[in-house]
């Protein structure tokens, strides 16, 4: 997108990290003078300020440099009710949840569009994503850099919300957005990029978890067999696929089931073993950004004879399935497979192992050369599982 082209009103989203401070230059330098806005979400009065203090001091810094006004939005209420609360309501069921996501859903394109964002005509993060244009229609886009795509985040947004945001950094690398940074002598220029999860800051996850659920002790069993090999403090601190923090000896192990009710963990042993790996899983409740997946011709692609989704009651709309690439977690690689709707709702097919499968995470689903993202949904169980 030619940004010295744009028309009308442009706030940031300035966090005080380096991405955002790119994108106040990059615009600046194609001749727009944007507001900046920063996002109050950290909880006051706790060790889990966000840092907040800081980032507010470098964004000041930024638009001191720039000329340009920046304004604080606070933000805790509604982060506490929605994303914390939903995080919390997903724990208790035993799934992993996905802050992050349901931030950037609710809060940065939800809760501040309604109170400030609408007053603009764009809205631009440093998020790495890109804006494509096909048909007349925006897309979300990925990344040039494929390590640092955060398409994953963005893809429970509404069309609404992606058509008049913008993404300056998505067709940079992360090195050469730190160097535009140097070369700028931006005050993050150095900065560390940030870690875990947006509102907790330097507070433990686990701690965090723990305020709200306390502690159950409960078994964890050698799946294989049959055997306590362990104990853990609740089933709610623990995610499918997750190998550090067990405390077992003879390792790796990993997560590959939980029992909720029972309070247990299942665990398998050494790096090889199959069962932290799957093939198929499915999405409930699909959210499109843009328009609905294309139906390809019948027959066009094949799902093997050993795959669960063969035994569905209704193979689908699109024959042998619509193929894709898709991610199961924020990670640097997209993963080829193919999708089928049925009775049960959309599932995922890869004849490459997927690692540590965990409900409730969102599957994200983009075309086959992973260009653009069609968007998300929670990922599910199979009702006979």
């Amino acid at each position: 997108m030619e940004y010295d082209k744009i028309k009308g009103s442009v706030a940031v989203l300035i966090s005080g990290g380096v991405d955002s401070a790119v994108v106040v230059h990059l615009l600046c330098e194609a001749g727009l003078k944007p507001d900046l806005h920063y996002i109050k979400i950290g909880m006051d009065g706790e060790d889990s300020s966000c840092t907040a203090e800081e980032d507010i001091e470098l964004s000041q810094a930024t638009a001191r440099k720039y000329g340009l006004k920046l304004e604080v939005t606070d933000l805790q209420k509604e982060y506490w009710e929605q994303v914390v609360g939903y995080t919390i309501e997903r724990i208790k069921l035993g799934l992993t949840p996905n802050p992050d996501v349901m931030c950037n859903r609710l809060i940065k394109f939800g809760a501040f569009e309604q109170k400030v964002g609408c007053h603009y005509d764009y809205i631009a993060t440093g998020h790495y994503a890109t804006n494509v244009v096909r048909d007349g229609k925006m897309w979300l886009g990925t990344a040039k850099d494929p390590v640092k795509d955060q398409t994953d985040f963005l893809a429970q947004l509404s069309y609404e919300q992606l058509s008049h945001t913008l993404f300056p950094i998505g067709h940079l690398m992360k090195e050469e957005v730190r160097q535009i940074a140097l070369d700028a002598k931006l005050p993050s220029a150095k900065r560390k990029d940030s870690q875990g999860i947006c509102f907790l800051g330097k507070i433990n996850y686990n701690d965090f978890i723990r305020r709200f659920m306390g502690e159950q002790e409960g078994k964890i069993i050698d799946i294989e067999t049959g055997k306590v090999v362990g104990k853990h403090k609740g089933y709610w601190f623990h995610t499918i696929g997750q190998r550090k923090g067990l405390g077992l000896s003879g390792g790796p192990w990993f997560v590959v089931k939980k029992n909720v009710k029972k309070n247990i963990i299942f665990v398998a042993n050494g790096w090889d073993t199959q069962l932290q790996y799957g093939h198929d899983f499915r999405l409930a409740d699909f959210h499109y950004i843009t328009s609905p997946l294309p139906a390809p011709p019948l027959g066009e692609c094949h799902i093997p004879a050993d795959s669960p989704l063969q035994s569905t009651p209704h193979r689908g709309e699109w024959g042998g399935g619509l193929p894709i690439m898709f991610k199961v977690r924020h990670v640097d690689h997209f993963m080829p497979g193919t999708i089928t709707l049925d009775d049960e709702g959309y599932h995922i097919h890869s004849d490459a192992p997927i690692q540590g499968i965990a409900p409730g995470q969102f599957g994200c689903i983009y075309d086959a050369d992973a260009t653009v993202c069609y968007g998300s949904g929670e990922i599910g169980i199979y009702k006979n599982s």
